[in-house]
């Protein structure tokens, strides 16, 4: 792991200084103009590194401001090195006129309209929560038909607010639940946001019983904290678990955060019942389907939040994100409801799942 973040580290360092010389030869108008742009590009950097480093120990107000501020410069460098990587292979390869990367306001001005856009409409793409739906007939027994909304990775702290959870959870009443199940990494990164007030009365407001699972966020932050704000807000928590709920059994693994957890044989104990998995992180599908589960929910991947790291996390998992099948076994990968960072979308989604279930006629 330590030759992981070192080479990481180097990586994103020598990005930085590719992207801060490309932009100092782009600007025109001599170097006080250029030690502008290039000086805004590297204080906008700070923001972002201080919001990984002292929101703890900043007021909430202050480390919500450094977190929305500062974490869209992740989007923009990913950008900028798509954008200068590919006109230096142009000009290599005498497509582009090298004269277009020197003193070249309208060049300038043209990079930095087109991040504010992709910015832009990336902010209003990801308010926008889409609606998926799944229905299972099943032979297996049912109390009656039942109606289940399920959303992953809410990410509640320094961006995603009090407010904006109420909004979700109005989008879910709407929707008139039995039951309502969370995916994990409910709270971003931080207990203390999601203790110091707001969060917990809005989820009262659910109008169906609410169990949730761990995340991976859950223990980067302080799992008896999460444990605790859970608790506060009515919401159960299955960990390693089952509970039972009109007929059908839910069974919450605990995150694979924990080398410790159960496996997922030792939870399954009537396979009659129609049976819903819950966890977080969708690797090895393949054990619902030898375990017989008629349904797993995951989230964990975002689906990589905004193209092309969703390239990434297509292949680094059987699926990272929608409807699949192995077997009998039905799964629904999510792209979660909230996000991590950047307030920002990009050739992904946001959505929660409502999810039928009914006898089969």
């Amino acid at each position: 792991m330590k030759a992981v973040f070192l080479l990481l580290f180097a990586l994103m360092t020598g990005g930085v200084a590719y992207e801060a010389w490309h932009l100092w030869r782009l600007t025109p108008m001599g170097w006080p103009l250029k030690l502008t742009v290039t000086g805004l590009f590297l204080l906008w950097l700070g923001l972002m590194l201080a919001a990984f480093f002292f929101t703890e120990k900043c007021s909430v107000k202050v480390a919500t401001f450094l977190y929305e501020a500062g974490h869209p410069w992740l989007v923009a460098f990913v950008y900028l090195l798509i954008i200068f990587l590919v006109a230096d292979i142009a000009s290599a390869c005498q497509v582009l006129p090298r004269s277009l990367l020197h003193d070249n306001a309208a060049g300038l001005l043209a990079l930095v309209g087109l991040l504010a856009v992709l910015l832009s409409a990336g902010g209003i793409h990801y308010h926008h929560k889409y609606r998926e739906t799944l229905t299972i007939h099943t032979e297996k027994p049912l109390e009656k038909p039942l109606t289940i909304v399920l959303a992953s990775d809410l990410h509640l702290g320094y961006h995603n607010r009090p407010q904006e959870l109420g909004r979700w959870v109005d989008l879910i009443n709407a929707e008139r639940p039995d039951l309502v199940l969370f995916g994990g990494d409910i709270v971003d990164r931080s207990v203390r946001t999601v203790l110091e007030g707001g969060f917990a009365e809005e989820f009262k407001r659910l109008e169906a019983p609410v169990w949730t699972i761990l995340g991976n966020h859950e223990y980067f932050s302080d799992v008896e904290g999460a444990r605790r704000f859970l608790e506060a807000s009515g919401i159960g928590l299955l960990r390693d678990s089952v509970q039972t709920f009109a007929g059908i059994r839910v069974i919450g693994r605990d995150d694979r955060s924990n080398a410790g957890r159960r496996p997922l044989k030792a939870l399954v104990s009537d396979t009659e019942a129609f049976t819903i998995l819950l966890d977080h992180q969708p690797f090895h599908l393949e054990e619902a389907e030898q375990a017989g589960i008629d349904f797993q929910f995951s989230g964990h991947t975002h689906r990589g939040q905004f193209w092309p790291v969703s390239w990434i996390t297509d292949a680094l998992f059987e699926k990272s994100w929608g409807h699949h099948t192995r077997g009998d076994t039905r799964y629904y990968i999510s792209s979660g409801l909230g996000i991590w960072g950047p307030i920002i979308r990009i050739g992904t989604r946001s959505e929660y799942l409502v999810l039928r279930v009914d006898r089969k006629h």
